[in-house]
């Protein structure tokens, strides 16, 4: 007898209710015992593969339930491919590094490691309690220095082959902090942490050279099939080519050397309708200017000050400074153009210069309009008059023909710009350029806790890498976060080494590696993940690329983008041979909650609140044991600060993993966001319930497991079609990700097998019960995994197999194939009756039919039938 199943008799009666609580933890220990979802580094030959991996969480120490979706949608994946016949490399890990470890550390006083490792601790038991199919002896995190010392190998192997780099950039500066801050973490010109105003400082940084793979990067979206659309749309705009010119704008007076301006443009066609030049404050010309002029220093400070999102600078004033310099215009002798300093011009975009024309930009409109420069129209809208045409209080930015431009007048915008490149060229004022928007990757980080960066710098020898026998660089455990800035910068003994060039003091590099460099190539390190190289190549050019990669679409830019440069960069340097590391994507949506908020204005959880239904179907609100009363908010996406969120430990200790994890499944399509309600989880509850009911009342009926299906008939064979054709219809909906049809599809069929009690005595209906319970049990394993071992256990006691273990059901295409179809009957093109044939039934016999049904009778009227028409699998109709 399977020791995992229940040992009483099929003869004795059954528990009312499924202990979920008691079956969960069993089934996740008997997977664990028997390894079911272990596999081997390198796939048997013949092996077919399948990788699922789902966005690997940061260890906050509390799951949520956008985890549980997360990781739901990939289980049910993992389940289903492996029951299909693939060998599924399903891992889990921790995305470990990072600054809130390192907040913690000093408003806590303890060690980040400590606090992160005591995090993953508390989040594996809460992941283990869903009852996941993965393989846990594949995990990492990528603090440990397994991980991060590997890591570093590919740091200096991408070093070697031109692809890091250490240059001066400018940084936003938190002078508290003492450290760099990415531009989402600049609120309002200050720090987001210290509050401290943020300055715009120059420091020799560390790039990864992604720029050198722009157009591959681009290009190559074309052949992401099973990615979704607006992801690869994301990437495309961020990636950014442009086709353009570089023009060169002569100064009317040399300033500090510098006697041209340098300028991309997409749009050359426009430069008849130029107003004046801006560049950033970081721009030679700009730091001219405040070296001679006290209030133009002061308008740099002003904008270093600001952050440099494209968020920020769109909703920021548009604000300049006239520097006073003056350009000449490449086309038009003897004009020139005011040099102003602009707020929203930055240096790392372009050349950190821009021509602004008013008429057609509605930035430059802006600017232009506020300070009351001229704003020249030259693109004529279709139909419009070039005689009477005006800008009506906007720009103009759609297509058009040129006026106001001389030898471009009438031409189309795409001719004029190719014209205006060719008259640049000619006279050497510019260039035809392809641009791209995309920028070389910053990972320097001053912080404690991340990757360090295997470098050291020696005032003889320069910068040398750490030597590969000297892996990893380990971070020192006795440091001290009483003292602003990186702790690695006044460690009193970590940064001292030896150079290994040539022997002397020298010192460590002590930035850490932006945080996504991590996340960027742990998806390969899972291939192989206790190997003392970076990679195997056997078992990454095996596994890779990952088939479907399932995580949010807030990760569609930064996180995937590196991802891919990643793995082209293992490849450049030998470490794998693919260069696509997701060959499938799927974003899913968001999981919402109601937010509800307190007479003092405070936000409330759900469970500090109590509901009232008035006899109008009216809902109200109070606080939980009183009368007070709380306002009931809109259905948002869950978050701490509005505390409307459900704790998923609470829901699962309630109601069990698989009830979580089928309510998760069945309200929307994954895609998109869905709403947790407590009726929901209720219902999903009572589902679990009644399914188990369905087998335990059902078990006293069936014949012994393994009796061979009698011929059946009646209430036996129409049950039997319903388990068939579920089947097919359940498949078809996991394949194409639609798990909530899926679900639906069961509950029909767990109606379906409902209604057949009725009929517990009629020919061979207890084979077909036993069979459509046992696919019932087989088709919901993905969704409901414990629920499913428990039934089919109950139903199959001797079963030597786990449901786990078993292959997916197969569909019978003779109990599929419809056996009746429904016509409609026309008389005169319109409906009068419909009729059930068999199919493949005679015309004559078809007709014969049409023509019992009273209502044709009464269409006809006594008059002869002229003609009959049969449209094969439709419709029937007569002229009279």
């Amino acid at each position: 007898m399977n020791e995992m199943s229940p040992t009483q008799d099929s003869g004795q009666p059954q528990p009312a209710r499924h202990d979920f609580a008691a079956a969960e933890p069993r089934w996740q220990a008997e997977w664990d015992r028997r390894g079911c979802f272990a596999v081997p580094d390198v796939p048997p030959a013949g092996a077919s593969k399948y990788y699922v991996l789902e966005m690997f969480p940061y260890p906050s120490g509390k799951i949520h339930m956008g985890h549980v979706r997360n990781y739901t949608l990939g289980d049910v994946v993992a389940r289903y491919k492996r029951a299909r016949g693939h060998l599924v490399l399903h891992p889990m890990g921790w995305d470990a590094f990072g600054l809130p470890a390192e907040n913690a550390a000093r408003e806590r006083g303890i060690h980040p490691g400590q606090w992160t490792y005591d995090n993953i601790a508390n989040m594996r038991a809460e992941l283990k309690r869903m009852g996941l199919s993965l393989d846990w002896s594949r995990e990492f995190a990528t603090c440990d220095v397994g991980y991060y010392g590997k890591q570093q190998k590919l740091f200096l192997d991408f070093w070697k082959a031109g692809l890091v780099e250490r240059k001066e950039s400018w940084v936003n500066w938190d002078p508290v902090d003492g450290t760099v801050l990415a531009n989402e973490q600049v609120i309002d010109g200050r720090g987001w942490r210290s509050g401290a105003l943020v300055e715009k400082k120059k420091l020799s940084q560390w790039f990864l050279a992604i720029t050198k793979y722009a157009p591959d990067l681009l290009e190559a979206l074309g052949g992401l099939d099973r990615w979704p659309e607006r992801v690869k749309l994301m990437q495309s705009n961020w990636i950014g080519r442009s086709e353009g010119a570089r023009v060169r704008f002569k100064l009317t007076e040399a300033v500090a050397e510098t006697a041209e301006v340098e300028v991309f443009t997409t749009r050359p066609d426009t430069l008849f309708g130029m107003s004046f030049i801006a560049v950033a404050a970081e721009h030679p010309l700009a730091a001219a200017a405040a070296a001679a002029n006290p209030a133009a220093a002061e308008f740099v400070a002003e904008c270093r000050r600001m952050g440099t999102s494209e968020a920020a600078i769109e909703q920021a004033e548009k604000r300049g400074f006239d520097t006073g310099f003056r350009v000449a215009h490449p086309f038009l002798p003897g004009q020139t153009f005011p040099v102003w300093i602009a707020n929203f011009v930055l240096m790392e975009y372009g050349t950190g210069a821009i021509f602004g024309c008013p008429g057609h930009d509605e930035r430059d409109f802006e600017f232009a309009t506020k300070y009351g420069l001229a704003i020249k129209p030259v693109v004529l809208p279709p139909g419009a008059s070039a005689a009477d045409f005006a800008l009506d209080g906007a720009a103009y930015t759609d297509d058009g023909t040129l006026f106001n431009s001389e030898f471009l007048d009438g031409k189309p915008v795409p001719a004029a710009k190719r014209a205006a490149i060719e008259r640049l060229e000619a006279e050497g004022q510019g260039t035809g350029v392809v641009n791209w928007r995309l920028r070389d990757w910053g990972v320097s980080r001053q912080r404690y806790w991340g990757c360090p960066i295997p470098v050291i710098h020696c005032e003889a020898c320069g910068v040398v890498p750490v030597p590969e026998d000297q892996l990893p660089v380990e971070l020192p455990q006795d440091v001290d976060f009483s003292k602003p800035g990186n702790p690695l910068d006044h460690h009193p003994s970590w940064k001292h080494v030896a150079c290994p060039s040539c022997g002397a003091p020298a010192r460590r590099e002590t930035d850490t590696c932006d945080t996504f460099v991590d996340s960027s190539w742990y998806f390969a390190r899972f291939c192989s993940p206790h190997a003392e190289t970076p990679v195997t190549q056997e078992a990454v050019n095996a596994w890779l690329p990952v088939d479907q990669y399932i995580g949010g679409i807030e990760h569609a830019i930064l996180h995937l983008l590196y991802s891919r440069f990643f793995t082209r960069a293992m490849q450049a340097t030998g470490h794998l041979e693919v260069k696509e590391p997701f060959a499938g994507l799927f974003t899913q949506g968001m999981v919402q909650h109601e937010s509800y908020k307190g007479p003092d204005g405070r936000w409330l959880y759900p469970e500090e609140v109590d509901f009232n239904l008035a006899a109008d179907g009216t809902r109200s609100a109070t606080l939980k044991g009183g009368n007070e009363p709380v306002t009931i908010g809109r259905v948002e996406a869950m978050s701490k600060s509005k505390r409307n969120t459900v704790d998923p430990g609470a829901i699962i200790g309630r109601y069990g993993a698989d009830t979580a994890r089928w309510f998760i499944l069945s309200d929307n399509p994954p895609e998109r966001d869905m709403e947790w309600t407590e009726s929901g989880v209720a219902g999903a509850f009572r589902f679990t319930q009644r399914v188990w009911r369905l087998a335990a009342n059902a078990l006293p009926t069936l014949p012994a497991p393994g009796t061979p299906m009698p011929e059946t008939a009646g209430a036996a064979r129409k049950l039997r079609q319903v388990t068939h054709r579920t089947i097919v219809a359940v498949t078809e909906a996991l394949d194409s990700f639609a798990f909530n049809v899926a679900v639906a599809r069961i509950h029909e069929f767990a109606n379906a097998i409902g209604e057949a009690e009725a009929q517990a005595t009629a020919e061979g209906i207890g084979a077909a019960r036993r069979e459509a319970l046992e696919t019932l049990a087989r088709l919901a394993a993905p969704m409901m995994p414990h629920l499913a071992e428990e039934l089919f256990a109950l139903l199959n006691p001797d079963a030597p197999e786990l449901v786990a273990q078993l292959p997916w059901p197969e569909a019978d295409p003779a109990l599929v194939k419809a056996e009746t179809m429904t016509l409609a009957v026309q008389v005169l093109g319109k409906l009068r009756a419909t009729i059930e044939v068999a199919v493949g039934a005679p015309e004559a016999e078809i007709f014969a039919l049409a023509e019992a049904e009273e209502n044709v009778q009464r269409a006809f009227g006594g008059k002869p039938v002229k003609k009959r028409i049969h449209v094969p699998g439709r419709v029937v109709n007569y002229v009279v």
